[in-house]
């Protein structure tokens, strides 16, 4: 309780400074001009508190998404007009100097996931309305998700309906792939968007979509893209687009270019420690149910198709995307993960009989999927990462 008494003094005092220094600001534009001293006086007030938002006169709805993705998507707690928390400054991760050694994950030795008692938010326990989150352990209440404005009402059934399945729902840390990089990766995205003026917070069409795939593979590797990958890329944006609306969401997108920059980025040893215990353990029930005889190991056109059974979606969202992690298979041909044309499922026909023969065991089954089970993080219908055909 000690903590959770200083966690909400910290609060109250940061919110009373930004209303007291909001209440001088309004005074002050009230009266006639006057010498500059006391309005420094409230800039470096405001610069010493560092909770309050950026000046009328310096924003834009472009800078201010900018400065939002660079955050986080978070400010500091202050209380807004219709009397709603926004949610604490994020801080980013950092790499360790041991991330990128080997990791040991035992196959036989089970890990026991257990979830939070107090909610994350309020700190407060009533067991029978704590909403767990399927990736961490963290848990809350639904009204305190709607305090923070993360549920909506469109949102909160649906939160209600899967949270306590086998389905599960992902809180708003994990919900974002977008946190799993460090600041500096954040910047090199950040720039690499802004030098193919992607504007945040809009949604790319097809055009734009692999437009801006020419622009990354050019330059990156001095040469265009070509055809196969431009097909690569637009199965990708089809799979982006679960609805067909013809356009990709700026969330969607923006989690896809993240999970793309960790896979160039980091090796797969610091990818594996991105997981959460419950992933790991999503992980070994999969492996094991595709080890019929035990004998650790599977056959690689099994592990290539574990790809799919990461994507676990809501039924009203998808046809065929809701694989259940304890029965790996192939998806329909109906599905956003097998919308390939016949054309390239030709093609990697020869390729799928090579790697049936050829065996994989746990810790590589793990590397080979670990890109894709990060990428099912989000709860949005959208496949991520495509897998391959």
């Amino acid at each position: 309780m000690g903590v959770l008494m200083s966690r909400r003094q910290t609060v109250e005092k940061v919110q009373n400074v930004s209303l007291a220094v909001s209440a001088l600001k309004d005074r002050l534009r009230q009266q006639p001009s006057m010498p500059g001293t006391l309005e420094q006086a409230v800039q470096e007030g405001e610069e010493e508190v560092s909770a309050g938002p950026s000046q009328p006169e310096e924003s834009s709805a472009s800078k201010a998404a900018w400065e939002q993705l660079r955050d986080g998507q978070g400010l500091e707690p202050e209380v807004d007009q219709a009397n709603r928390f926004t949610p604490p400054a994020f801080i980013w991760p950092k790499r360790e100097l041991h991330d990128d050694k080997p990791m040991d994950i035992s196959l036989e030795q089970r890990e026991q996931v257990l979830n939070n008692e107090m909610c994350e938010i309020c700190e407060v326990w009533t067991a029978k309305s704590l909403f767990p989150c399927r990736i961490c352990s963290r848990v809350y209440h639904d009204g305190c998700l709607r305090h923070m404005g993360y549920l909506q009402n469109d949102s909160a059934m649906e939160v209600i309906e899967t949270a306590h399945t086998e389905m599960g729902w992902s809180c708003y840390y994990c919900d974002n792939l977008n946190l799993l990089l460090t600041e500096e990766e954040m910047y090199s995205l950040m720039e690499t968007l802004q030098q193919c003026k992607i504007i945040p917070e809009t949604c790319l069409t097809l055009d734009n979509f692999l437009h801006y795939k020419h622009l990354v593979h050019k330059q990156q590797f001095k040469r265009p893209m070509v055809e196969a990958q431009e097909e690569r890329a637009a199965l990708q944006f089809s799979a982006l687009d679960p609805y067909k609306k013809g356009h990709v969401k700026w969330h969607d997108f923006l989690s896809h270019e993240s999970i793309q920059l960790l896979q160039k980025l980091r090796p797969q040893n610091a990818l594996l420690r991105l997981l959460t215990a419950k992933e790991r353990e999503q992980a070994r029930a999969a492996f094991l149910a595709l080890d019929q005889d035990s004998d650790g190991f599977i056959r690689e056109g099994e592990c290539h198709r574990a790809r799919h059974a990461w994507f676990r979606k809501h039924q009203k969202e998808t046809l065929s995307c809701n694989v259940s992690i304890s029965h790996v298979g192939p998806t329909s041909e109906s599905s956003p993960a097998s919308s390939g044309s016949s054309k390239s499922q030709e093609k990697t026909l020869p390729a799928t009989v090579q790697e049936e023969a050829r065996p994989v065991d746990w810790p590589g089954f793990l590397r080979e999927n670990v890109a894709y089970i990060l990428a099912a993080h989000p709860n949005s219908a959208a496949l991520h990462l495509q897998p391959p055909a």
